[in-house]
């Protein structure tokens, strides 16, 4: 395995789990790359560009990261609140007035961030056209019916997100959530990561695509589903289907159209370097960059929602806009916050031992959380602290 970039000494457990990704884990082409308090100690590549290409990997390779662009987006929200913009107890609708429709009058900005807004679907799902026209989106989410009563229970919003969020920060700030990212965040940190890659780094964008998991991939690593969760996913009608089924058809995720759209719910772009030192911002100094103050990092990372997730239909746990460590979403140690993506990639931090990570691949693997390639990663970098 012609594996390419650095570790630093005693990182190299994590170089071994990265290689074993591609000779035991079905990865195609992936990257991984670790902070620990503000200095990079593994940037690591290999594979193609393409999942069903043969051009090598390159160090400036992007991917689309899926739902791991959550954790990108949700910092959005939560600086505007850290420079006195957006009041996170206030209702959307302070913003958004058009959102106070249909008994939507008590939803707050918080329960968006913590998937507690009762808009995970919609009555009708939008065509890929109008997901990514940027109208249609914040009009349907605006004049949807929770499916729960605002605040009470969760689920999670897999779709929906980019246009509650989006619309959001478009009211608050009168800039896109990629134009505002772009400008306020991956600019003054260097980032690789967009929503709505420009055209003149489209090139850089390598192909994704499904790959099946092998058998015997380490056993722990990989936990059977549940026959609850296994028959959600099955029945058109469930809440679960309809949450991830709010774009149908299901966008083509290659597409360079549908790359160019802001849909900070699904098709963040970035590479592994801009993952982890976008997280690595978030919980200290990178380069003399630093996202959230502290008292904006306890929030991301203080629980809002936990238990019987109602789209996931198992137990998840969220602070305000990120996964907490928990048995779906491991991560590593209690205290650490991020976000997968679908398929396999992750972003995270873990403020207590200086830890940021990010990981992103073209090989999508089933499952929404606990990729067994990320999770080796997260083992790896966890024996080597």
């Amino acid at each position: 395995m012609d594996v390419r970039g650095a570790v630093v000494p005693g990182f190299e457990p994590v170089r071994d789990a990265f290689i074993r990704n591609f000779e035991q884990r079905g990865d195609r082409g992936a990257a991984v790359t670790v902070y620990r308090h503000g200095r990079k100690v593994v940037d690591l590549w290999a594979g193609t560009r393409d999942v069903d290409g043969a051009e090598p990997w390159a160090v400036d390779t992007v991917q689309v990261v899926r739902s791991a662009g959550k954790g990108i987006a949700a910092a959005v929200p939560l600086l505007l609140h850290q420079r006195g913009q957006i009041d996170l107890h206030a209702p959307v609708g302070t913003y958004w007035p058009e959102f106070k429709a249909n008994g939507k009058e008590r939803v707050l900005v918080r329960h968006l961030l913590a998937h507690r807004a009762g808009i995970p679907a919609l009555d009708r799902p939008l065509t890929p056209q109008e997901a990514a026209d940027g109208v249609s989106g914040p009009l349907a989410v605006a004049a949807q019916r929770p499916q729960w009563e605002p605040g009470t229970e969760h689920g999670y919003h897999a779709q929906t997100y980019s246009w509650l969020i989006g619309e959001l920060v478009r009211r608050v700030t009168g800039r896109t959530v990629g134009r505002w990212v772009a400008e306020e965040i991956a600019r003054p940190l260097g980032l690789d990561f967009w929503f709505g890659i420009p055209v003149d780094e489209a090139h850089r964008v390598g192909r994704i695509g499904p790959v099946d998991a092998p058998a015997g991939d380490g056993g722990a690593l990989r936990m059977r589903p549940k026959r609850s969760v296994v028959e959600a996913y099955r029945d058109p009608d469930s809440l679960t289907r309809r949450a991830f089924g709010a774009i149908d058809p299901f966008p083509d995720e290659n597409d360079p159209g549908y790359q160019a759209a802001e849909l900070p719910a699904s098709n963040g772009i970035a590479t592994a370097r801009g993952l982890a030192r976008c997280y690595a911002a978030m919980i200290g100094p990178v380069d003399g960059h630093r996202l959230f103050a502290p008292a904006t990092l306890t929030l991301a990372r203080t629980e809002e929602s936990a238990g019987p997730d109602r789209v996931l239909v198992v137990n998840t746990r969220f602070g305000l806009g990120y996964m907490l460590h928990g048995p779906a979403s491991p991560l590593l140690a209690p205290g650490s916050f991020g976000h997968p993506g679908r398929g396999g990639s992750l972003g995270f931090a873990d403020p207590e031992s200086g830890i940021a990570l990010g990981y992103v691949t073209n090989g999508l693997q089933k499952g929404v959380t606990a990729d067994p390639r990320a999770q080796a990663l997260v083992r790896a970098v966890r024996s080597a602290l």
